[in-house]
């Protein structure tokens, strides 16, 4: 079911979906959908995680802890950039609709980027072990909360804007790569 709703949300956005659309497109009942969900809501929170946790690890599995950490940087914001490009009206529906969907959703932003903000601390800390030549001092999870939200705003915006997100890779890296490269300590 959440597939028949991310395909609804491509054809017609979100709001005009209806739990009648998902059931017809997943071929399935009412019955059978709310015994799964409580609400169309629910279903696209579903949505949101599902797409979220891949994304996070395709990020992980693009990421080779060997490379030099700039490599690793550029494939990370690579694959993010990517992953929102890969699916745009379901970023634009995510980005519109779910921070006033209700309070779980709210919650489910939140710990998103709590999420990517620990993958990014994770990240530069296996960097640090695998690398200490670079002698690299560690990301604070407020740094990393600050440079995931400062990056998940400019992708909100630039959607907003019908911006090609490509657009925002050099700026990205650039801003990613000072951060994380003013931690250096000599």
């Amino acid at each position: 079911m959440i597939d028949a709703l991310a395909s609804s949300i491509e054809e017609k956005g979100y709001r005009d979906t209806t739990v009648a659309d998902i059931v017809r497109i997943a071929k399935t009942s009412r019955r059978t959908f709310y015994e799964h969900f409580a609400d169309r809501g629910e279903c696209f929170l579903a949505l949101f995680e599902r797409l979220t946790n891949d994304k996070m690890q395709q990020i992980a599995d693009a990421v080779d802890p060997e490379l030099p950490l700039e490599e690793q940087i550029e494939r990370a914001i690579d694959v993010y950039i990517e992953g929102i490009v890969a699916d745009p009206e379901l970023q634009r529906s995510f980005v519109r609709e779910l921070p006033a969907l209700n309070e779980a959703s709210a919650e489910a932003l939140r710990m998103t980027l709590e999420r990517y903000a620990g993958m990014l601390t994770g990240l530069v800390g296996a960097a640090r072990e695998r690398h200490p030549e670079v002698h690299l001092q560690p990301l604070s999870h407020d740094v990393a909360l600050i440079l995931v939200g400062g990056l998940r705003e400019l992708m909100v915006i630039s959607i907003q804007q019908g911006r090609d997100l490509h657009e925002l890779r050099d700026s990205s890296l650039a801003v990613v790569k000072a951060l994380l490269m003013s931690l250096k300590s000599d």
